[in-house]
């Protein structure tokens, strides 16, 4: 075993109600100083997993450790830990400066190292010119971090949050996650972060754990996750995918993989422990995928005919559909890089190509 410490260690936990495993022998690693982030569906176990962290459940099995420290039967507030909470429990007859000062005041702090600590929360936070104000008064943006202040002002060594921009509104959402990544650059504190949205935790964090059915399924930085998925669920789950059902025929390198005609899927991109005659998907991301007239298509490892049976313009790119001779479809995003660029109509005779090493195949 690695002597490193880490600042998270979950060691083969698991934690059952009743007769429902939710988590399900997890054993993870997480960094001091990382941006972590549990992915997963709703129900999938990952706020358990959080809660466990912090210390609102205890495990039917296994060890949690923070800075190499069992915990045990630890309560939160005995724990290194703070948490931030989809909804924010503001306290609304207070200020914001009382808010963020409540917890260092029960807790004794003399009032002026309290004053000094609450107004660098507030700075941090941006948030410095507004402490007279009551959370009524402030918009959902600014009472997150009115909650984020409240949970750094303890400098605790890991902060939990559990879907904490889960009620703002798309725009305000997406502006708060590149602060939120900012300010964790900026205070240097390990985050763990739990949300089911997947570009959320693709573009926020450093390592990401997907999670389903209570059990990890991978770990890994978001390209590795994004390129380099597990299994099926993984690359269903993480972002957008076409799916192409075949058999494995050959083991290679590059595999070989029967749907009607045969793709070529580079090795390193194959799940383990697939056999040949073994049923497979082949996985390939939809801006992956070029698209070009029968008469101009590219040399590529991968190349099938198809007609375009849908054309849905979307701003940056253009989404077409385009039906196989096998009967399946595949979605490709072509960039829209310049207003003349070719654009096919719904119709149009087309080949479709990729290369080996832009798709996975995955047990079916």
């Amino acid at each position: 075993m690695s002597d490193e410490v880490y600042a998270v260690e979950l060691r083969d936990v698991v934690k059952r109600f009743g007769d429902v495993v939710a988590v399900d022998h997890v054993s993870l690693q997480i960094r001091e100083g990382e941006f972590f982030s549990l992915l997963g569906p709703s129900g999938c176990g990952k706020t358990t997993t959080l809660r466990l962290i912090a210390g609102f459940e205890m495990p039917t099995a296994g060890v949690v450790l923070i800075g190499g420290e069992p915990q045990g039967y630890l309560p939160p507030y005995r724990r290194p830990v703070n948490t931030v909470f989809q909804h924010y429990a503001l306290f609304p007859h207070m200020t914001v400066y009382e808010n963020v000062a409540f917890g260092l005041e029960m807790q004794g702090v003399p009032r002026r190292q309290v004053r000094q600590r609450v107004l660098e929360a507030l700075d941090l936070v941006q948030l410095a010119d507004l402490e007279s104000r009551r959370p009524h008064q402030l918009s959902g943006g600014q009472q997150q971090r009115v909650a984020l202040a409240r949970a750094l002002v303890n400098r605790p060594k890991v902060l939990l949050l559990d879907e904490p921009l889960g009620a703002l509104d798309l725009k305000l959402r997406k502006a708060m996650q590149v602060e939120l990544k900012n300010l964790q650059h900026r205070v240097g504190i390990t985050f763990v972060y739990v949300t089911h949205d997947q570009e959320e935790a693709l573009t926020m964090s450093d390592r990401i754990a997907v999670v389903n059915l209570g059990r990890v399924l991978q770990v890994g930085t978001p390209e590795e996750i994004y390129e380099h998925p597990a299994d099926r669920f993984v690359a269903d789950f993480i972002g957008e995918t076409n799916f192409l059902q075949g058999t494995l025929r050959a083991l290679g390198p590059p595999l070989q993989v029967e749907i009607g005609g045969s793709l070529k899927v580079s090795a390193a991109r194959a799940q383990q422990g697939l056999a040949v005659g073994e049923p497979v998907v082949v996985s390939v991301r939809p801006e992956k995928v070029r698209l070009s007239p029968p008469e101009e298509a590219p040399p590529a490892a991968n190349r099938v005919s198809g007609r375009v049976e849908q054309v849905v313009y979307m701003g940056t790119d253009t989404r077409y559909q385009v039906r196989l001779p096998t009967g399946e479809t595949l979605t490709v995003r072509l960039q829209n890089t310049e207003a003349g660029d070719r654009r096919f109509r719904e119709g149009d005779e087309v080949v479709v190509a990729w290369e080996a090493d832009q798709a996975s195949a995955l047990r079916a």
